[in-house]
């Protein structure tokens, strides 16, 4: 008797050619992504041909690590945009910012406006040592001051991976959540990919994320999902629509 074994999706086959992103480090030199203008261009090139159209791209605002302000991330947009102007560029870019989720974060809040994604959509991350001691509070403040949270990649916190409730409660309180696409082929390893496969499953998922670094990123793009729940990873997908800016 001869079995046959199903074959794999490409993470990459997934991404439509409409595809808005939210979530990269792609303006040189400011946090650990892109390093150079030229890294910069290859990696926004390799995503177009993937089917990117839209990119929001969200350096680090991270204290003491990368002190990333309001005005370096758009000077850095802006000479990014200048650059891309002269290229052959199809993709359609601009910046927001990822928030540590810490006390400096609302001493912002009382200066400026922060980096929002779209109108009051705010992403933001944990460290992924522990959560922050008043992370409960800080979502709900962050709901005060106007602001939709989006927490970054909860499939990455591995001390909650043997505390789902924890996730359930971070919901309940109005966190959304941002998939990071590489989760799904096993990049981050594969507990990471399974608990990427429960949080699609519970449909805890809103929208998902490249977190696009580097080329070796891109590389994993083209790589086999292991994950099963396929139906909510495509309508994550689709969720990031809600992005889409005009232009």
């Amino acid at each position: 008797m001869i079995f046959f074994s199903k074959k794999k999706t490409i993470l990459k086959d997934l991404i439509p050619d409409d595809f808005v992103d939210i979530h990269s480090h792609l303006i040189p030199g400011i946090d650990d992504g892109a390093k150079t203008i030229k890294d910069s261009l290859k990696l926004i090139g390799e995503l177009e041909k993937i089917g990117f159209s839209q990119i929001i791209t969200t350096p680090h605002v991270l204290p003491f690590v990368w002190n990333n302000t309001k005005q370096i991330i758009q000077e850095g947009e802006l000479s990014l945009l200048e650059v891309l102007k002269s290229v052959d560029n199809k993709v359609y870019f601009k910046a927001a910012a990822e928030y540590m989720l810490d006390s400096s974060l609302f001493e912002k809040i009382k200066k400026e406006k922060l980096l929002t994604l779209k109108d009051n959509y705010l992403l933001v991350e944990m460290s992924y040592l522990n959560p922050p001691i008043q992370l409960l509070d800080y979502i709900y403040m962050l709901q005060v001051e106007g602001y939709k949270p989006i927490l970054a990649h909860p499939e990455r916190y591995l001390f909650y991976h043997n505390n789902f409730d924890a996730y359930l409660q971070l919901k309940k309180s109005g966190c959304l959540f941002q998939l990071n696409l590489l989760s799904t082929v096993g990049y981050y390893g594969k507990h990471v990919a399974e608990i990427s496969d429960k949080l699609l499953k519970k449909e805890l998922i809103d929208f998902v994320g490249s977190d696009i670094h580097n080329q070796r990123h891109i590389d994993a793009l083209s790589g086999k999902l292991i994950i099963k729940e396929m139906a909510p990873l495509k309508e994550a997908i689709h969720n990031n629509q809600l992005f889409r800016f005009s232009i």
